[in-house]
């Protein structure tokens, strides 16, 4: 059996999908790609969002984020080697049978990261997804592209999201003002990340109190992407006009957003050099996004060494057959301010 892995399989029977742990075969490596035994997996909405619509069908295995030790290397790969204990990103589900809800998964060595030793793997597991997510929401030329180290302020709505919380981050690393909305429950943990402004999404008044701090803001990431939030945050715009960014694929509610708002998504795949579809969503390879998001997984290190950017916080869960629990939890809406990370 050392051909094979047990792995998160979803399963369609009688037209239903299941979630079935199952033997599977272990997946093969590219050139530039390193074999990895996983340790720890984080989950995000995507994973669950992708079962629930049967986006890929029977043999999917789901999960994007992970850590775990490289045991076999693409004959290219430089940045990576045998041994480490290295993070990174796979659209699970993307490729029939590659996921990171499994025993091995594979990861592009430019979008990955070896793990610092200050930095457990179940922290790192929380990384990769979110942190490139925000990072190509302000700085790629299809998003909101920020010229970094500039005087300029972002607003990121919904702060307190794992991408919000990175965006926060990443966006002080490059000397951004940053104002962010939340529930005020979590105010001191936008503020202890770098957020200078910090107001309640839900209070009626929140765009004038916005523009009242910032009254030329320019730029916005919606990291929620709900019906009501990029038509509520685009108002905070200034009048000569701005751009927002939405996390949503194919720019979904943003219709009522305001006319002086030029309105973009972000979709984090374009960070590996390879074409993507989604539904009825195409997506050609973009070398730009790709440079862009493999210059931040070789900062990252070292910016979660010195506690520039710090993980999220974390439940861990033992075991993949407890990610059948974990969906649900996402599903009854109970998670907040934390990500759930399976033990392998």
């Amino acid at each position: 059996m050392a051909d094979k892995m047990q792995a998160v399989v979803q399963r369609n029977k009688d037209s239903k999908p299941m979630l079935s742990k199952e033997a599977i075969p272990k997946p093969k490596f590219e050139d530039h790609q390193a074999l990895v035994k996983l340790s720890h997996v984080a989950q995000n909405p995507t994973d669950v969002q992708s079962f629930d619509r049967n986006a890929f069908g029977d043999g999917s295995v789901f999960g994007c984020d992970f850590a775990g030790t490289v045991e076999e290397v693409g004959k290219t790969v430089t940045r990576v080697k045998k041994g480490d204990n290295i993070a990174g990103l796979i659209w699970g589900g993307e490729i029939k049978g590659l996921g990171a809800y499994a025993e091995y998964t594979v990861a592009d060595e430019r979008i990955s990261f070896k793990i610092p030793p200050s930095i457990s793997s179940a922290a790192a597991s929380t990384v990769p997804l979110a942190a490139a997510t925000a990072w190509l929401a302000m700085f790629s030329k299809d998003s909101l592209h920020i010229s970094r180290n500039s005087p300029t302020t972002i607003l990121v709505w919904g702060g307190s999201s794992s991408v919000g919380l990175y965006t926060i981050q990443l966006a002080r690393t490059q000397n951004l003002t940053v104002i962010t909305t939340c529930s005020p429950r979590n105010f001191d943990l936008v503020k202890s990340v770098g957020a200078q402004h910090v107001f309640d999404y839900s209070d009626a008044d929140v765009v004038n109190k916005i523009k009242q701090v910032a009254p030329d803001l320019q730029y916005v990431f919606d990291t929620i992407g709900n019906e009501s939030s990029s038509a509520i945050a685009s108002k905070a715009i200034r009048e000569q006009g701005g751009g927002l960014c939405t996390v949503r694929p194919g720019k979904a509610n943003t219709e009522k957003c305001t006319g002086h708002t030029k309105v973009t998504d972000v979709l984090v795949w374009t960070a590996f050099l390879k074409d993507h579809a989604y539904g009825d969503f195409k997506w050609p390879a973009n070398k730009d996004d790709h440079e862009l998001a493999a210059e931040l997984f070789e900062k990252l290190p070292e910016w979660l060494e010195k506690g520039a950017v710090k993980p999220n916080a974390q439940t861990v869960k033992k075991g993949l057959e407890k990610v059948g629990d974990g969906f649900q939890e996402y599903r009854d809406g109970k998670i907040s301010a934390y990500k759930i990370v399976y033990e392998v």
